[in-house]
């Protein structure tokens, strides 16, 4: 008796009691009226656009272990344009949900972070031992920091800016310094070289060095015509040469943001000389002043 009725039990158990294998996503959103509601599953489109990403970036990483470096920078830049388009596509669309941040953020780490660093260590740093190893760790220490801090700062922050190098853009500078060197004799000298690269671009990236984030840009409304020609300019100089004028325009990137921090603490620094110049104006004025009235005191 008692087996027959655990199995009516059983087999009166409700559904949202019934777990599947791999567990449902459930998390909270809010609705069209402004209420939170519980949402089942995730969004598709700009998770699967994630995933594309997140394929580059290891592809890239296994690219590399086997020597095909070309490829692999190649890849690492595939997974950026792929990482721009997902929360486009997400806002877009209105697919943006709290699972698909926190995937994206993952993705980066091992598409900007952990494949770069592997990627640029088998082309170049290897042969300087574990100094090669230390700055590869470096950078996918300070990538994984980087993503961190703005995981933590983006609603505090302005999105006009990124403080410090974004991680897509410190990629770049590596994946291109590895294309345009792909099929170079890698010595001493030139590993040298890449180690500075991968430790200065890696630092920059925890750094508080401001750098425009394009996310204000308005891609629906009207530019100029000029603007037009000059993004046709800017295509067919990288088709020239893809990796050295992507290495150009990444390291012009990463140089603006010290560039404008420079020019900040120059125009401080004048307005800070220019009032101090104005202190030391007011009391000798008021000197003479009083130097002109002490002949006419006794009268």
């Amino acid at each position: 008796m008692s087996e027959k009725k655990d199995a009516r039990v059983e087999g009166s158990r409700p559904d949202e009691e019934i777990r599947l294998p791999v567990d449902e996503h459930v998390e909270e959103e809010v609705s069209a009226n402004g209420k939170k509601v519980r949402a089942k599953g995730v969004y598709l489109l700009p998770n699967l656009i994630t995933t594309g990403a997140l394929f580059s970036g290891f592809y890239a990483i296994i690219a590399g272990m086997n020597g095909n470096f070309e490829a692999a920078a190649i890849a690492i830049f595939a997974a950026m344009i792929l990482d721009g388009l997902d929360g486009r596509v997400a806002r877009l669309t209105d697919t943006q949900s709290a699972f698909g941040v926190q995937y994206d953020s993952l993705s980066d780490m091992v598409s900007f972070g952990l494949a770069p660093a592997l990627v640029v260590f088998s082309w170049g740093l290897g042969p300087l031992g574990k100094l090669g190893w230390a700055a590869a760790f470096l950078y996918a220490a300070c990538a994984a920091l980087r993503l961190a801090r703005f995981n933590t700062q983006v609603d505090t922050v302005d999105k006009g800016v990124f403080i410090g190098l974004a991680s897509p853009t410190a990629a770049a500078i590596v994946a291109s310094m590895v294309w345009a060197g792909h099929d170079a004799e890698i010595g001493a000298g030139l590993g040298t070289v890449a180690a500075l690269v991968t430790v200065a671009a890696g630092l920059l990236m925890v750094s508080n060095f401001h750098y425009t984030s394009f996310k204000k840009l308005d891609f629906k409304g009207r530019v100029p015509f000029v603007m037009m020609l000059a993004i046709i300019l800017v295509f067919s100089l990288v088709t020239i040469d893809p990796p050295r004028v992507l290495l150009v325009i990444a390291i012009l990137y990463t140089f603006s943001g010290p560039a404008i921090w420079a020019w900040g603490a120059m125009r401080g620094r004048q307005k800070g000389g220019d009032s101090s110049a104005d202190e030391m104006r007011e009391p000798a004025q008021g000197a003479d002043s009083k130097s002109d009235a002490k002949p006419t005191d006794p009268e």
